[in-house]
């Protein structure tokens, strides 16, 4: 089993990243050190570890505020650190927004992953037990028919700015494994959901809007399938990659859970309805078909075989289950829900979501 020592873990701050640092420093098995470099921009939010910065910060945690495209700070943070391993989940990734302003996803996940991945490079210049794992979509595999699954080994098909991007990212990561020899490993995961998610995604989003009695927009006919991962059985499977899995492997990770979107958003209301003490019909009066987004993937289904044959991963937690805990940790989080959505974002979150 590989040994973890100093993590720099980028985009600490976001969703998935804030759920997989909080589980590694709680964790007996885990006894290294967290450099969480955030930018810290509108889905990065430092209350998300609060807590965690109070118990562990400047004994096994430290927040360096930066961007990835920054070569000089990320140096720096390499040597100071001593940086033996990077997870590397910073990234845009509103599928809507890369439509409207393809930019920052270029520069962010395509630029930002080529700085950390030449920087590790230099770094670890002969070195042994080092590691970068990177983080990504299935978007990258463009859109299924009525059956099918994504494999490892699926052709890239990316659809949008967004999965383009990240389709780029990957084909960074594995040539540099390929050319400079660089350790890596690489997961693509299905459509996370669970607590400290950003509410501009579909879930989040719709629990908000039912308890505040705004609209539900809902995509042209509501039958795109998403399959869902709740995020403490996706961080649960980068552990098994970052501790076991094979340099210059990839690997698939998903719920296993497919659903059309009208069909879960009706789920999740018959849920909020009866959590919160709200009328079902009232609630399902506000659902709003919209114009459907350029682009928008049909159906996306990912085979995970190979993470449970070599690994030994398996998802833990069941949907329903998964989706009443999603509940009741947003019913329960006002103020968090409060600040995050303040400021330049507020209205965009209010009309547009992204099913990703």
């Amino acid at each position: 089993m590989r040994k973890l020592n100093n993590l720099l873990v980028t985009g600490g701050m976001g969703f998935i990243g804030s759920n997989f640092i909080r589980v590694l420093l709680t964790m007996p098995s885990f006894v290294g050190r967290i450099i969480n470099l955030d930018a810290l921009t509108y889905a990065g939010n430092p209350a998300s570890l609060s807590d965690i910065d109070k118990a562990f910060g400047n004994k096994r945690y430290f927040f360096e505020r930066g961007s990835i495209c920054d070569r000089a700070f990320i140096e720096e943070i390499f040597y100071k650190y001593a940086i033996d391993t990077v997870v590397h989940f910073a990234a845009e990734s509103h599928v809507d927004r890369s439509i409207l302003g393809p930019e920052a996803f270029i520069k962010t996940n395509v630029m930002g992953t080529f700085t950390l991945l030449d920087v590790a490079r230099n770094a670890w210049r002969d070195t042994d037990g080092v590691l970068f794992h990177h983080i990504s979509t299935d978007e990258v595999y463009g859109s299924l028919g009525k059956t099918g699954y994504f494999y490892e080994n699926t052709p890239y098909d990316p659809r949008s700015p967004y999965s383009a991007s990240k389709a780029s990212s990957d084909h960074l990561v594995m040539a540099y494994h390929h050319t400079y020899g660089l350790p890596i490993t690489l997961s693509n995961c299905s459509n996370n959901y669970g607590q400290y998610q950003f509410p501009e995604k579909f879930l989040p989003l719709m629990i908000l809007n039912m308890i505040e009695g705004k609209p539900l927009p809902v995509y042209g006919d509501g039958k795109n399938i998403r399959d869902w991962l709740f995020v403490l059985d996706h961080v649960s499977a980068i552990w098994r990659i970052l501790t076991q899995g094979r340099s210059g492997e990839k690997y698939n990770v998903g719920g296993e859970n497919e659903w059309e979107n009208i069909r879960l958003l009706n789920t999740l209301i018959g849920i909020v309805a009866k959590k919160a003490g709200l009328k079902r019909q009232a609630i399902e009066a506000t659902i709003t078909y919209v114009k459907d987004r350029p682009g928008h993937d049909r159906r996306y289904a990912i085979d995970c075989s190979k993470i449970k044959r070599e690994l030994g991963w398996q998802q833990s937690v069941g949907f329903e289950e998964g989706l009443d805990q999603t509940v009741d940790w947003y019913l329960s989080r006002p103020d968090w829900i409060a600040q995050i959505r303040s400021g330049e974002y507020q209205n965009w979150i209010t009309h547009n979501y992204t099913d990703r």
